[in-house]
């Protein structure tokens, strides 16, 4: 694939992902801007060599400024889909060429089975977004569903405390370090690559019961309390598309040692 030229990127949400992922652009010679829904964090990021914005999507607000960029990296949780109606209108009139939408691989329904690119997902407020992005002509749009995030702050052993019951032990776990999520946006931006979707997920997939077991040990909380005796229902998510594609290897492929 082509090395892409453009050097001016946008986040839409500088916050657990979105802020690493812009220093790790600073420091790759990147010009980046950056956005919050909180007016106290912006000295903060502004700290970090990010030129910051306060940005609500909710609200009817114009963003000219913040989307004079090359590419957009839309990092926030929201599913207003009236919100990202209008978000894509001024976007269709700013300077941004290339869009790299989070997502998530909630959208994949449990089938006890593999789950690839190609699986119908279900209908839901975030897979209806996707596809506003998706049918866009006006700029371009790569779509990264994530699977469960973990790493520096989000870390699976303290995820379900006093007592709360874990479902599913005998399902497998679907997860990616932050780590990995950074550079996996950082090949989609040097290899240009765009007008797709991929699914971003370790290849290991352990049972829910060995997971969160050790994963509690690792931090010595107590051990965790399962759900017993419930239907099995459960998905793999495959990344095999995306690491064909980029010729990425996962950083953290094994979940077990956390």
């Amino acid at each position: 694939m082509k090395t892409v030229a453009m050097k001016n990127v946008s986040i839409l949400g500088c916050g657990w992902l979105g802020k690493p992922m812009a220093v790790s652009l600073i420091n790759d010679g990147f010009l980046v801007k950056g956005s919050t829904t909180s007016a106290i964090k912006i000295e903060e990021l502004a700290s970090l060599g990010i030129e910051s914005y306060c940005i609500d999507i909710t609200e009817f607000e114009e963003f000219d400024l913040f989307l004079a960029s090359d590419i957009l990296l839309i990092a926030i949780t929201s599913k207003n889909i009236d919100a990202y109606e209008r978000l894509i209108q001024q976007i269709e009139i700013s300077p941004i060429q290339k869009v790299i939408f989070i997502s998530s691989t909630s959208v994949y329904p449990a089938l006890n089975s593999i789950v690839t690119e190609e699986t119908v997902t279900m209908n839901t407020p975030l897979s209806e977004i996707e596809n506003l992005f998706r049918d866009n002509t006006f700029f371009e749009t790569t779509i990264i569903r994530f699977a469960g995030l973990f790493g520096p702050g989000r870390h699976p052993g303290s995820w379900f405390k006093n007592g709360k019951i874990i479902p599913q032990p005998n399902g497998f776990v679907n997860m990616i370090h932050l780590e990995d999520c950074i550079e996996i946006i950082h090949e989609i931006i040097h290899q240009d690559c765009w007008n797709t979707t991929f699914n971003a997920c370790s290849n290991d997939h352990p049972i829910r019961r060995e997971f969160y077991t050790n994963a509690r040990n690792s931090l010595n909380f107590e051990i965790p309390v399962f759900e017993e005796n419930s239907q099995l229902k459960y998905k793999i998510i495959s990344s095999k598309k995306l690491q064909k594609e980029l010729s990425y290897q996962f950083i953290h492929d094994n979940l077990l040692d956390i």
